[in-house]
């Protein structure tokens, strides 16, 4: 196995590039932008990994890293807590949130399922996320919730933005090991 240079590492970690905190959604068409993406990312995620073997879904997009199927099952985890943290911040004034451990949720024995149950998790939370975000105001993504972990208050604006991030994030780790490995 080849030794990766540390910018390699890197890019493997982070495929999109890193999250720029305080980047909001504030305009109408941005908005809309990343509701679209909410929407249709369960059916791109779906595309990649429904057809992998479970020799596949059991490699790890990079050294250190998660296998495909714990990023799909991490997805779901995350985005399930996310449109709480919003429906939340909707209905109490900056409510502080629950961080978890997202490493043990890694390796709880759920994890070893296989990946269609998180993936109908995700179909059914981004419907009712996209749902809550369209009757959302530009001013209800104002709202916000305290993150322990980041010791501030986080707007409604910039989480949505983190999880069009976050979901294309974990997309990148999936379809870049695929390129990688010629999975077609």
């Amino acid at each position: 196995m080849e030794t990766l240079t540390t910018e390699q590492l890197e890019l493997l970690k982070y495929p999109i590039g890193k999250f720029v905190r305080g980047n909001k959604a504030e305009t109408p068409d941005r908005i809309a932008a990343c509701i679209a993406v909410l929407e249709a990312f369960p059916v791109k995620l779906r595309a990649e990994v429904e057809s992998l073997r479970d020799a596949q879904l059991e490699t790890p997009y990079g050294p250190g890293g998660w296998t495909v199927r714990q990023v799909t099952h991490h997805l779901a985890d995350s985005h399930m807590n996310a449109l709480i943290r919003f429906k939340l911040a909707l209905s109490e004034d900056n409510p502080t949130i629950k961080p978890y451990l997202q490493d043990p949720w890694s390796a709880q024995a759920d994890m070893a399922l296989a990946v269609e149950p998180s993936l109908m998790i995700l179909e059914g939370v981004h419907l009712r996320w996209a749902a809550l975000l369209k009757g959302m105001s530009v001013g209800d993504l104002a709202r916000s919730y305290f993150h322990p972990e980041q010791q501030r208050a986080l707007p409604l604006s910039e989480a949505l933005e983190l999880y069009v991030w976050h979901s294309g994030h974990h997309l990148a780790h999936i379809t870049g090991l695929k390129k990688r490995k010629g999975w077609g």
